[in-house]
């Protein structure tokens, strides 16, 4: 369940099926609850992967699933999918029961027809709430109230009732409770206020590039209202703000139905003009959008492959945090996204960066050698003591099962971000071969964290980065401990179609600068 307001809450669900269980003489032996999650996709549905996970790795202790409804097993937009999961378990020889339906789930025509048709329902339902809901958002904004998360820099959300009066600030992470409660943003204190004109003032007139704006603030002391040092990114959303203006914007991205968020085009957003209290003249504002227009340009590979250059004669080294500093030099994402990474950008002016793991606390070359070697060790005792074969080769540190399944490993190294996120890296080698990556994820101590699983013909990029904010894409290929680990691997070694997929999408960059 999504809410506690519908007649779905988990306690209600519970309810109903301990009644039915009662009526059948079973008894109740397990219980899989995903509170507050929507169904509209698998992930962050543990108690649901749990659940397929005991079913296939035959650790159910059970012969009957007792479901609420068939939307219980969620209103996924693909009624296959749902399908998929009864599939599962029914295979398995496990038992699929409806608590709440008026047929039973018996494999007769009438069933098959009735659960098909529920499961259509069921997407159809949150397609319909979708776009009702998108209706009321889109009214509430051109009424001036707050729809979305934080508020910039300079601005603070304060709560209203249905009479309009406060009933005071919202804190960072704070939501309001009621139904009827409504939030609008004011200006924040003068001091913040000031700092926003200037900004703007300095963009304009005095003609500086959001990237030494961030760097002149920090050089003073000052903080955005994260807390975190300020970045050209953060100058540039500040600039292109227009609750500035008292403009409320809303629909430039979409979200809807769980799927990847997309932009979308200007003419679908959603804009109502003097609606909130302008801290910034209009005519500045205007300005700064003008001049953001005509700073964006479009160089050539070999204009981008010599500033870089110009970089590295400067500064005799080269590194993510030197090109963003650079006022002359593209932003980093820029040449990721221009010739697929940095790496790549480096080898075509002769310039190779030495690797490193210094940058986590205690891990030296040794220490991460041997955290491989241990793992090995284990998966290998583990893998003899189930009848099968491995061998680890040290020098590529891949791993073969059954002469058949073969494994590198790789450590996910972890560093901290200019904003004060922690972001761990696995890189893919160029001669990496084989099926599968381990990459067990380690703190800023070397302690490991979790094991990540990931299959090597979906390796999307050269390397995967990713921080807490979209651990989500790799839900399925994460593991706590090695024992869940190497049951996924042992129970997929003869059938690649059941390795974790990673889902699909390029992973979130930040990008400061267009070039």
């Amino acid at each position: 369940m999504s809410t506690e307001h519908q007649k779905y809450s988990t306690q209600n669900q519970a309810d109903a099926i301990a009644e039915y269980a009662a009526r059948h003489n079973f008894t109740i032996v397990r219980t899989y609850a995903d509170k507050g999650r929507s169904g509209l996709r698998l992930d962050g549905r543990q108690a649901l992967k749990d659940l397929i996970s005991d079913v296939l790795l035959d650790r159910a202790d059970f012969d009957r699933i007792l479901v609420y409804d068939v939307s219980r097993w969620g209103r996924f937009q693909d009624a296959d999918e749902s399908a998929h999961y009864e599939f599962i378990c029914k295979e398995a020889g496990v038992r699929v029961e409806y608590c709440a339906e008026e047929f039973q789930n018996d494999g007769s025509l009438m069933s098959t027809v009735m659960k098909n048709l529920k499961r259509a329902m069921a997407g159809e339902y949150s397609r319909e709430l979708s776009t009702k809901v998108f209706a009321g958002q889109c009214r509430l904004i051109k009424l001036g109230f707050r729809q979305g998360g934080p508020p910039g820099f300079g601005l603070r959300r304060q709560l209203i009732d249905e009479r309009g009066q406060s009933k005071g600030l919202l804190k960072f992470g704070e939501r309001k409770h009621l139904q009827s409660d409504r939030v609008i943003l004011q200006p924040g204190p003068p001091h913040e206020l000031e700092l926003v004109r200037d900004i703007f003032r300095q963009f304009v007139f005095e003609g500086k590039a959001p990237t030494r704006i961030a760097r002149e603030l920090n050089r003073n002391g000052s903080v955005n209202h994260y807390g975190r040092p300020w970045t050209g990114w953060a100058i540039h959303c500040l600039l292109k703000n227009e609750n500035y203006i008292g403009n409320n914007l809303y629909n430039r991205t979409t979200f809807r139905l769980g799927q990847k968020g997309r932009a979308n085009a200007p003419n679908l957003w959603i804009r109502a003009t003097g609606v909130l209290e302008p801290i910034v003249e209009p005519n500045l504002f205007l300005q700064a959008q003008e001049m953001k227009r005509h700073r964006r340009i479009c160089l050539s590979n070999r204009e981008m492959l010599a500033r870089i250059s110009s970089l590295f004669r400067e500064k005799g080294k080269l590194n993510r945090a030197l090109i963003d500093e650079a006022d002359y030099v593209p932003h980093s994402t820029t040449f990721i996204n221009r010739f697929g990474s940095l790496r790549n950008a480096y080898k075509l002016i002769d310039y190779y960066q030495k690797s490193s793991f210094d940058f986590i606390e205690g891990t030296t070359t040794a220490f991460v050698i041997a955290t491989i070697a241990e793992l090995a060790a284990d998966l290998v005792g583990r893998v003899e003591g189930a009848g099968g074969s491995a061998d680890f080769d040290k020098t590529t540190d891949e791993l073969t099962i059954n002469r058949s399944l073969r494994i590198s490993i790789y450590v996910a190294r972890s560093k901290n971000t200019e904003g004060g996120w922690q972001r761990w890296v696995v890189r893919r080698r160029a001669s990496l071969a084989g099926d599968l990556i381990i990459a067990p994820r380690m703190d800023q101590h070397g302690n490991i964290i979790d094991y990540l699983l990931l299959p090597v013909a979906e390796f999307p990029i050269e390397r995967m980065e990713f921080s807490e904010k979209n651990r989500d894409r790799l839900d399925a290929c994460r593991f706590d401990t090695v024992e869940t680990l190497f049951q996924s691997i042992w129970r997929s070694r003869n059938d690649p179609s059941l390795f974790p997929r990673i889902k699909q999408g390029r992973p979130r960059l930040r990008h400061r600068r267009s070039v």
